[in-house]
């Protein structure tokens, strides 16, 4: 073993760093980030961070609200009044860390309007409000001195013992061995399992499936969200996001003859849940024959709109569109996962010692649809309850030995074989999209679980396309054996 910790943190999103910040400076902590730091679907979220800040002008009860009735009432309430209630103190949190959110004259932070919500109550930092939380979330772990940072670092391995867990790392190529008695997965999203996706390129699911070889529970993986303006480019599997912001300030959203169509599914129109604009778009695709769709801001002053979305500004540029003058081409794409690894609401999950938040976490707060700009707010919220939680059992039960070390298989090994990671991305984009295919349920799972077969029987070279392909394979086994078993 290189090392013990009091507690690794896989994952360096907003989850991952801010469970970090969260510690007192007595716990020793490793941070594992996959790639590099900045890396990761947080910095990705461009809306912002829904909070009642102002209890004139909004209300907790009114927050509340607009989650459940987003989740389709499938949320746990005690989940949601948790997140809504006490996640404003945690914005303000990121504030005083140096979060450069946008402020209206007199100081206090802005608050737009999105998708689902009753309320202005979105604050951002203009359209790259994940990128700027994490970066100074960032900042402050790299300040901390209890916190040793292992970036490009690939978990490979994970073993449970009678007091922690044993990881086996890739560094550079190099496997490395460390100890802890407690873990927090923050591993964010599963995108990748999808053919286009918003996420970024690590969004594997790796947390989930490694909690899931340990016997961690997983619920609601199939509860998938797929938001209805990504970019809609041909040649790119990452496709970047066009916010719920934009819709928020006022785009339209049209078909191929130019026609706004959402009010003929919605009495919200544009303004509708993310689930509920993309079935429409899907339904009217079948409608028109055509899935060339727009999203059209070009009536409001082009100051204003390069003011409030630069960044999406700056990319539509590259790909040739100027938002300003020209309507953006927009089509669903896979998004975000409600689901997860069932944690309770001191994000504990079924294997003691272990941790989950954020994305790859299953809190119950959003129920069977996420509402705008909640994911960061969760994010905060539950990897601080984490750390809360981990530093009371530290200091009541003190340090104890982690028990035996496992024998560590070798790094070493055949070639993995081309494709496999391709084929079950064109096995769920079929199977499992806006528009569902119930009858392609049993023989999509039956494939999958061949692929899973070969990867596991296999003694394959640890590298990243062994670990990501294993980990796309439990992923998406796990949706279908849910919506086979008609547990969606």
């Amino acid at each position: 073993m290189d090392k013990k910790y009091d507690v690794v943190i896989v994952g360096t999103g907003a989850a991952g760093l801010y469970a970090a910040i969260s510690f007192p400076r007595d716990i020793s902590i490793l941070l594992v980030s996959k790639r590099e730091l900045p890396l990761s679907n947080s910095s990705l979220a461009q809306g912002g961070v829904a909070c009642v800040l102002d209890t004139v002008h909004d209300a907790y009860k009114l927050h509340i609200s607009d989650t459940l009735i987003a989740g389709k009432y499938k949320n746990t309430l005690a989940a949601v009044e948790k997140l809504v209630k006490e996640g404003p103190a945690d914005v303000l949190k990121t504030k005083e860390l140096g979060v450069d959110y946008d402020l209206n004259p007199d100081g206090t932070m802005k608050k737009t309007l999105e998708a689902g919500h009753s309320r202005n109550r979105i604050v951002h930092h203009k359209d790259s409000t994940g990128k700027a939380i994490v970066d100074a979330l960032i900042e402050a772990v790299k300040q901390l001195p209890n916190v040793d940072i292992l970036e490009n670092a690939l978990l490979y391995s994970m073993h449970k013992t009678l007091n922690g867990f044993y990881l086996s790392i890739l560094h550079n190529g190099k496997p490395l061995y460390f100890g802890c008695s407690y873990c927090i997965l923050a591993t964010g999203g599963i995108g990748r399992v999808y053919q286009y996706t918003t996420n970024s390129a690590i969004a594997t699911g790796d947390g989930i499936a490694f909690a899931h070889m340990l016997g961690a529970k997983i619920r609601n993986l199939s509860r998938v969200q797929f938001h209805p303006t990504a970019f809609a480019a041909d040649k790119d599997r990452e496709r970047f996001l066009i916010s719920e912001a934009v819709r928020g300030e006022g785009a339209v959203l049209l078909n191929c003859h130019g026609e706004r169509f959402a009010f003929d599914y919605d009495k919200r129109g544009e303004l509708a849940p993310r689930d509920v604009v993309s079935n429409a778009i899907a339904r009217e695709a079948l409608k028109t024959g055509s899935e060339d769709f727009y999203l059209d801001i070009t009536h409001k002053p082009a100051d204003f709109v390069k003011n409030r979305f630069p960044m999406i500004y700056a990319r539509c540029l590259e790909e040739g569109v100027d938002i300003t003058k020209d309507r953006i081409p927009v089509y669903p794409c896979q998004h975000y996962l409600m689901g997860g690894i069932d944690v309770d609401l001191h994000s504990r999950t079924s294997i003691n010692g272990l941790y989950a938040a954020g994305e790859c976490a299953h809190t119950g707060v959003h129920g069977a649809n996420r509402l705008a700009s909640n994911s960061l707010l969760e994010a905060l919220v539950y990897s601080r309850t984490a750390a809360e939680d981990i530093t009371r059992l530290l200091h009541h039960y003190g340090r104890r030995p982690l028990g035996l070390e496992p024998a560590h298989r070798p790094v070493d090994g055949k070639p993995l074989p081309h494709g496999c990671r391709s084929r079950i991305r064109e096995i769920l984009q079929d199977a499992y999209f806006v528009l569902p295919k119930p009858e392609k349920y049993a023989e999509s799972y039956r494939e999958t679980e061949e692929i899973i077969k070969q990867l596991f029987s296999e003694q394959y070279q640890i590298s990243s396309d062994f670990v990501e392909a294993k980990s796309i394979a439990v992923v998406a086994s796990i949706i279908l054996d849910e919506v086979r078993e008609g547990q969606a």
